[in-house]
């Protein structure tokens, strides 16, 4: 239907420019972070409390909008995330700094609402294909991002980078509030109270959706401490710098975006969802843990490929099993209580895992590769038949 295709591109393009400004940021922190006074300590926490905003706005957003619309609040994000990248780029201060990380961490949550879009304008046999859209979008800002922030940040200064990604999220406002209709029906609205977490631990004791809300936990735990210990074991076994980390992203994006972008939806019709989430968590469990054995940095670049595939077949299959569950008057309180949870996990396995790579640096990925491995027997307990509804919970 032409109608939804171009519902679809749009949304894409929303998620894309929203993601690069994101993907700006992401090679420039550690340093920008080390040249305000900021040690390890200090860079945990200021990816801890991204996550931890992130944690409370997915449940939040996700949830309004199952009661104002999906618009709104991808609007209103947009703006909150221009400010957010203004602090950035304004920051001379490890506080204003880090106010900076709480805000755009608040704004970050606003992917609940844009999964839900998606959710709302597929039917079931389309949702993992969108899902993977937005996976793409994803790689993509992980390509062109991290790109952009090291060029400005070497031509134009360090504050530059905030400066454009600030610009990126007026840009995508602009376009978003002329082309991006509202995709939730009045029918589908529903009211309940803002701030009550109960949805999240009705998910977790859902029979069908509880696996899938495990490994909502374990994979980004276990991934979000592997990308604290990687710049640090591979500045030390490597020498890696600015540069080589930039690279790294590169890789990760550009597996990520032909995987979700093309591949996934073939994958997916041809071996279905939850072969696809099963082969991906112990995939993943697999090339995190093997790391501390690799001996160059382009064994590391191709094993970096090898999971960013995993990663990328594993997100979007999880995202539309979670969807597929979850009825329609509740996708987005649903989606929101994943988003939670994995939100939870990039807080959790940054810390934990740092502490553990202080102790010793090949324990980091071993325990890293374990964790996402629990997070694979949580995809081997997902359902072969047909996925239920979930009950609402008022």
């Amino acid at each position: 239907m032409p109608a939804t295709r171009s519902r679809v591109a749009v949304i894409f393009f929303t998620v894309l420019i929203d993601l690069i400004g994101f993907g700006i940021i992401i090679p420039i922190l550690p340093y920008y972070a080390q040249r305000l006074g900021a040690g390890g300590f200090g860079l945990g926490a200021l990816l801890g409390v991204f996550s931890a905003m992130q944690f409370v706005a997915t449940a939040f957003l996700g949830r309004t909008s199952d009661r104002v619309g999906r618009r709104p609040i991808l609007l209103t994000t947009m703006l909150v995330n221009a400010l957010g990248y203004v602090l950035f780029a304004a920051a001379h201060s490890y506080a204003v700094l880090f106010f900076a990380r709480v805000v755009s961490g608040f704004a970050g949550g606003n992917i609940s609402a844009a999964q839900a879009y998606m959710a709302d304008i597929t039917t079931p046999a389309e949702r993992s294909r969108g899902m993977g859209m937005i996976g793409a979008a994803f790689g993509l800002g992980f390509i062109i991002g991290p790109a952009l922030g090291g060029l400005s940040a070497h031509y134009l200064g360090p504050s530059a980078p905030g400066l454009v990604a600030a610009a990126l999220s007026l840009a995508n406002f602009a376009s978003a509030y002329f082309v991006l209709p509202e995709s939730l029906k009045a029918e589908h609205r529903t009211e309940r109270e803002l701030w009550d977490f109960s949805h999240i631990g009705d998910a977790i004791r859902h029979p069908r959706l509880a696996p899938l809300m495990m490994a909502w936990a374990l994979a980004p735990f276990a991934f979000s401490g592997y990308t604290v210990a990687i710049p640090l074991w591979a500045n030390v076994t490597f020498g890696w710098r600015e540069q080589q980390l930039g690279w790294f992203f590169t890789v990760i994006g550009v597996t990520a975006a032909i995987v979700q972008g093309y591949g996934f939806g073939k994958l997916a019709r041809r071996f279905g969802d939850r072969r696809l989430l099963i082969v991906g968590g112990f995939g993943m469990a697999a090339t995190i843990a093997l790391v501390p054995a690799l001996h160059s940095s382009a064994a590391l670049y191709a094993w970096t490929a090898a999971l960013a595939f995993s990663n990328s077949i594993f997100g979007p299959a999880a995202t539309g099993l979670v969807s597929v569950f979850a009825d329609p008057t509740e996708q987005g309180t649903v989606l929101g209580a994943a988003q939670a949870l994995a939100a939870l996990g990039r807080l959790l396995g940054p810390l934990v895992m740092g502490a553990v790579y202080d102790a010793s640096r090949p324990a980091a990925f071993l325990v890293a590769g374990a964790v996402m491995a629990l997070g694979g027997v949580a995809c081997l307990r997902v359902p072969a038949v047909e996925p239920q509804a979930v009950e609402g919970s008022g």
